[in-house]
């Protein structure tokens, strides 16, 4: 850490300097003599990004930022605060620390709270935040999470896990024992260490491989950001072998959806033609594979097996896109332009041969207007489009 960033003067140049051209300042230079104007131009940057992901830091004074990277890479407060309300007890620990950000929350539930972090200035700056962000009950330690654990006589009620997804070998990874630290290698040593485990893991990971990859698996949440999927959080209950419970979830601006089913539930869609409506379930759904579960909790059909698009005569409250569907034709260009009197609409795939671009290129259909076209196929396995104005 350079301290000298966190002197007034330098904070108020920071903050001044949010909405300035990135480009023109560098090229003024640092303006401090114990200052460059790259650790300036980092603050700046890092400062900017936390503005709607890490607002309680973005709001605090004397904040001081690390490398970009590690914004990008954190929970966002959101995400955070949600998965802090999974677990319960006395003392928990993260052993892969990171920007503090999910620390943060946890320490709101427990009573006592450890921060790993292998990384020793990023550890530094924790420590540092904490303080300006009063947040007493968090003790940081820099080092291995893993080896902290080899070598401590104390038990926890949880332990929370964030892997790394960059592998110093392996570049990015997408399998979880390819990631830091490695999970299943070490999952017996954790259990000796606590009763309950909490892993995030990225979207990218498939759900199936990784709950053969760990034990006692009790529930997996699928957090959405405004119909983004950001996190798969996985929790582990020692001995637990009851079914898995699957839980989505959207959290959007106006309010939050949720679905939740058991894995390898034993369901089956209805199917039918497009009737009046149609349903497009939301991001954190589509991730869980939960096809067969929505139209069976919904009592809705499905357009064919693989193409995870809904219908219904009468309309229901649904955990996605709701639309009323206006005219339904075989995939024809000619036909399509015919319900376009400004050839303007937007475009979704579902189950379909060609690319949105390629649809586009094809038809001539420009993006954007209030007009919805959805391109998939029905039950008939023949191509089709759908017309739709969207529901509120």
């Amino acid at each position: 850490m350079n301290l000298a960033i966190l002197h007034p003067e330098v904070q108020q140049f920071i903050a001044d300097n949010l909405k300035s051209d990135l480009t023109k300042l560098i090229l003024k230079g640092s303006p401090f003599d114990a200052v460059s104007i790259q650790e300036l131009a980092n603050q700046i940057v890092s400062k900017k990004k936390s503005e709607q992901k890490l607002p309680s830091w973005f709001q605090a004074k004397n904040i001081y930022y690390p490398p970009t990277i590690s914004i990008e890479q954190t929970s966002s407060e959101i995400a955070a605060k949600y998965k802090s309300n999974l677990v319960k007890g006395t003392a928990v620990i993260d052993i892969t620390g990171g920007l503090g950000v999910d620390c943060f929350y946890l320490s709101k539930q427990f009573k006592t709270v450890i921060h790993c972090e292998i990384n020793e200035g990023l550890s530094t700056i924790v420590k540092h935040n904490y303080q300006q962000l009063d947040i007493k009950n968090c003790a940081t330690f820099w080092g291995d999470g893993i080896e902290y654990l080899k070598n401590t006589k104390e038990n926890f009620d949880c332990i929370y896990i964030d892997p790394s997804r960059r592998n110093n070998l392996k570049g990015k990874v997408f399998l979880l024992e390819d990631c830091l630290p490695n999970v299943p290698k070490n999952i017996d040593l954790l259990f000796l260490k606590t009763k309950q485990i909490l892993i995030k893991n990225a979207p990218i990971l498939d759900i199936t491989s990784t709950i053969n990859d760990l034990k006692f698996v009790k529930e997996i949440h699928i957090v959405a950001l405004q119909n983004e999927v950001k996190e798969l959080l996985f929790l582990l209950e020692k001995n637990y072998e009851k079914a898995i419970k699957i839980k989505t979830i959207n959290i959007g601006k106006n309010g939050t959806q949720s679905f939740n089913f058991n894995y390898k539930e034993d369901v089956s869609s209805l199917y039918s033609e497009p009737s009046s409506y149609l349903y497009e379930p939301n991001a954190a759904i589509l991730k869980s594979g939960g096809f067969h579960q929505i139209s069976d909790q919904f009592n809705i059909f499905k357009l064919h097996q693989h193409s995870h698009l809904y219908t219904s005569n009468e309309i229901i409250d649904f955990p996605g896109r709701v639309f009323k569907i206006e005219e339904i034709t075989p995939y024809d260009k000619k036909k399509i332009k015919k319900f376009l009197p400004e050839n303007k609409a937007n475009i979704t795939i579902r189950n379909f041969p060609k690319s949105v671009t390629q649809i586009r290129k094809e038809t001539k259909i420009k993006e954007g207007g209030n007009l919805y076209l959805f391109f998939s196929i029905d039950i008939q396995n023949k191509l089709i489009c759908i017309l739709c104005s969207k529901i509120k």
